[in-house]
Parts: structure tokens; C-alpha cells; sequence
């Protein structure tokens, strides 16, 4: 594009091109990303060690409001923007909290439910409440906790993005940085969405849902899991399915086995096949799809196994013309040589899904109460 170029889906390929979209960025230092109103606070976070600096001694402009301070129940409204526009990166780290603790809603043009309902660290491939890299296209996870999302986001109209602290008695910390374009968007551009589910425990011969309820035109672009597993021997030779346009019994999309859905193979191990020796799992992380996380029993308090993984469908997004569902099934094997079945499972398994689609889409169903997200 020339004129009609609107600074969105920037790549090496495009990257040189001239674009009048203008580049903005929400923090603590500038909470409504205003041109010219950055580092100009008096009162924060900072404010403490940043005294005595400046022409004043005020700390004006010396990282006085570098995070920000939310109280036990509070949410916080931490971007209101004016489209049309679009999110193109943020960064996030928390402190003082546990990550499911705080929940990220994101609202597109003004609807009244949220596109985006998450754990912060769900949505950022951290489930556990434990760092482990991420070095992914769409989700970074660096050195000492940063959560960095690269999602494109465009909205028309209005942009809200709010946290919750469901702590009830203690405060949370977070440092952030939200960059942004304010540029025409195109008429063909859908909404980012993200819903966040968790099941414990899976009842028996049941398939874990992922998502559900969705209505309009998409396409369906990443899923991360979070994944207890409650029994011994090998757990993922479950299907994933998509059900699109009208599918009822049967998807059209059925997958092989969990661990190929997320481009791994032969239960994330080395070579060993048979379900009946101890695995040695290799952690990975690569552009598309990974195993980041593998917690190991410590033979006293952490009793299962839990893992992390992430699919994106980046290259191979699955495009649906008017309704979605995305379900997986938990299963293993029993480990008698002599049975050789597949024993469906009953694991603590939470996931994300990514997609975008049109507006208005249904509401989310409502999120669990923090004592069921708890990791336990």
C-alpha cells in the first residue's frame, strides 16, 4: 500500500515504507499517552527516590512514576484510547501478586463485555505462577518475569484495557508499557480476542472445552495450556477438534494427539515410545508453537507433573464463517502391557484461546471465582 498503508501488520518486508500513523505509548509515566506528556510526574512509585533530583529538587522527570500500586480488590482502567487505532505491543511485569490473581479485560469500540478476559499469566504462557522463557512471535517470556505481548489489536472506535487485583487483602505492583497506533483501519480487520477456562478435575470420558459459544466471521490463531496432569504414565494422546459452521457430532478439524497439535512428537521426548518408561521431556520454545514449562514432582509437596504449551496459528490460522468450537481430549494409556487401551484422564487443565472475529460477539461465560482458579 501507498496512501492507504495504515502502519498496521508491519514486517521486515514492508518495514521501510512511509506511514502517517502516529506512534503513542500508555505507562505510569504517561497514563494517557498524550504527545509531549511523558515523565512528567510529580507523585508515584518513585517518587521516594527520585527526590532531590531535577531543576528543582522535585524529581520531575527522573522515573518518578515508573509502576503503579493496586489495592487489594481494586481494578484499574490502565489504557483509554480514542480510535481508530491499534495495540502493537505490551509489556507487562507484576510484582507482590500471584499471577492468577490479576485479571486483564480488554473492550473493543465500546461494547459492554470484555474481548479479552484472562489471568495475566495465562494470557502470557504462564500459568503456574513460575517463570519459564517464551521466545514465541506472538509471546515473549524474559528474564526476570517481563511479559511481553505481540498481538496486533485494532479497534475503530475505543480501546479500554483494565486490570483487576482479586488479592483481598494485599497489594500488587505492575510495571507496563502499552505502544499504539492511531491510523485508519481497514474495513476487512477483525477484533483480537482471548478467553481464558479451566477445568479441576476433568470428570471422567469428558472432553476438555477451549472454546465455545463463539458467533461471527474469524479465524482462530493460538491456544496456550496450562496442564496438570493427576496420574502416572503418559497423557497426550488426546484429539484437539474445531467444529466450525454448523458442525455438530463431528469436526472438520480433528488432530493426532496433544502433543502433535503443538508441533511436538512421541510424548515431547527424545525417542522413547513406549508409554511404560519413565520419559524424559525436552522443554522447547520456538516462533510458532512450545513446551516452555515441564514442573517435576519433587518427591514431597509437588506431587504431578504440569506443563505449558503454546500453539500459533500464525502461518495457518483457521478461518470460520459463523460459529467455533475448539475442544481436546485428556487421555493416556494404562500402563498394564497387557491391557493396551487408552484410559481417558480426569487432569487440572486450563487453557487460552486466541482468535479474532467480528463485533459484537456473545459474551463470555462468567469467570470462576479465585479460589476456583487457584493453583493447587
Amino acid at each position: 500500500m501507498s496512501e492507504g498503508f495504515s502502519g498496521l501488520g508491519m514486517h521486515l518486508g514492508n518495514l521501510s515504507l512511509l506511514s502517517k500513523a502516529k506512534t503513542r505509548s500508555i505507562s505510569p509515566e504517561n497514563f494517557t499517552g498524550e504527545k509531549g506528556k511523558g515523565g512528567m510526574a510529580l507523585e508515584g512509585t518513585g517518587a521516594s527516590c527520585a527526590r532531590g533530583l531535577g531543576k528543582d529538587g522535585s524529581g520531575l522527570g527522573w522515573k518518578v512514576s515508573p509502576s503503579i500500586r493496586m489495592e487489594a480488590g481494586e481494578t484499574r482502567v490502565i489504557a483509554d484510547i480514542e480510535g481508530p487505532g491499534a495495540i502493537q505491543q505490551i509489556w507487562l511485569t507484576p510484582a507482590n501478586v500471584r499471577w492468577r490473581d490479576l485479571i486483564l479485560r480488554i473492550y473493543w469500540d465500546g461494547q459492554e463485555h470484555p474481548s479479552v478476559e484472562s489471568p495475566l499469566g495465562d494470557f502470557f504462557c504462564a500459568g503456574w505462577n513460575q517463570y519459564a522463557q517464551v521466545s514465541s512471535l506472538a509471546v515473549c517470556v524474559n528474564p526476570g518475569r517481563a511479559f511481553n505481548c505481540y498481538w496486533e489489536m485494532p479497534f475503530r472506535k475505543h480501546c479500554r484495557i483494565t486490570l483487576e487485583n482479586r488479592d483481598p487483602t494485599d497489594h500488587a505492583i505492575v510495571y507496563y508499557q502499552i505502544n499504539y497506533t492511531l491510523t485508519e483501519v481497514p474495513a476487512d480487520a477483525a477484533y483480537f480476542h482471548a478467553q481464558f477456562r479451566r477445568t479441576n478435575p476433568l470428570p471422567f470420558k469428558e472432553d476438555y472445552v477451549i472454546l465455545d459459544g463463539v458467533k461471527g466471521q474469524g479465524h482462530y490463531v493460538g491456544t496456550y495450556m496450562a496442564w496438570g496432569v493427576n496420574n502416572a504414565g503418559w497423557w497426550g494422546e488426546g484429539e484437539i477438534k474445531f467444529f466450525m459452521d454448523g458442525d455438530k457430532e463431528y469436526p472438520t478439524i480433528c488432530g493426532t494427539g496433544t502433543e502433535d497439535y503443538f508441533c511436538g512428537a512421541y510424548n515431547f521426548d527424545g525417542g522413547v515410545v513406549d508409554p511404560t518408561m519413565t520419559s524424559e521431556y525436552r522443554e522447547f520454545t520456538t516462533a510458532y508453537a512450545g513446551l516452555p514449562q515441564v514442573i517435576r514432582p519433587d518427591g514431597t509437596y509437588r506431587s504431578q507433573t504440569r506443563f505449558g504449551m503454546y500453539r500459533w496459528h500464525i502461518m495457518d490460522p483457521i478461518r470460520f464463517e459463523s460459529d467455533l468450537k475448539v475442544t481436546i481430549q485428556a487421555l493416556g494409556w494404562r500402563t498394564e502391557k497387557k491391557d493396551r487401551r487408552y484410559l481417558p484422564l480426569q487432569d487440572d487443565i486450563a487453557s487460552v484461546a486466541f482468535w479474532y472475529q467480528t463485533i459484537p460477539a456473545s459474551p463470555f461465560p462468567p469467570l470462576p471465582d479465585r479460589d476456583y482458579l487457584e493453583i493447587i
